[in-house]
């Protein structure tokens, strides 16, 4: 009621009784097409800002670069990265911002081990382990494929905080072996990737 009454001394102001302004609108159909217009915007900026923020926040799409993920993941593809609540895991592909490395760029890597547990390769045969375990990777790369070295000696163990990360194409990736990436600190994890959503043919979920 109270509304209401502020409504019609709205109206008195503007000299206009609500039903004149009714009229008024019936007269002048553009004057009803500004007001859809205003009605529609107040419903759809709220809509838009939540839309901004859960994918500012919450998932975010990233564009792979370079071969380092092949065959997991080519150069281009598009992928959805969950941001929010998560812990890393060994076996998760993330995200590293920029300031996480020496490389000064976004890179796409797999989790190998987490804090507290050392990583160790055979240069020589190409296989890795944690923790005394040889490490079974035929999921998604070749075994026996490690077999470049850095300048990063082995074995080494993970600082709290912080992950050891390799690309899944060994001979190329830049990664944990090289002290210009070293171990990821764990704040700078944007986040793990979880879809593939370009190229469309290989829309999918990332093991």
């Amino acid at each position: 009621m109270q509304l209401r009454k502020q409504v019609d001394l709205a109206m008195e102001q503007q000299n206009l009784s609500p039903r004149e302004d009714d009229a008024a609108v019936a007269q002048d159909p553009q004057k009803g097409v500004v007001k859809s217009c205003y009605e529609w915007m107040e419903a759809i900026i709220p809509a838009l800002i939540l839309i901004m923020v859960f994918f500012t926040f919450v998932i975010r799409s990233i564009t792979v670069s370079g071969p380092s993920m092949e065959p997991t993941l080519m150069d281009q593809y598009k992928v959805w990265v969950s941001c929010v609540g998560y812990t890393p895991q060994a076996g998760d592909i993330v995200v590293v911002d920029g300031s996480g490395t020496q490389l000064d760029e976004v890179i796409v890597k797999r989790i190998i081990a987490t804090e507290g547990q050392t990583v160790d390769i055979d240069f020589d045969n190409g296989y890795v382990y944690v923790d005394g375990q040889q490490l079974d990777e035929s999921a998604y790369i070749e075994n026996g494929i490690t077999r470049d070295q850095y300048d990063v000696e082995f074995p080494q163990t993970v600082p709290e905080g912080h992950v050891f990360v390799l690309g899944d194409n060994r001979t190329v990736s830049k990664d944990s072996r090289d002290s210009e990436v070293g171990m990821i600190d764990q704040r700078c994890i944007i986040g793990k990737v979880q879809m593939i959503y370009q190229p469309f043919s290989e829309f999918g979920w990332v093991s």
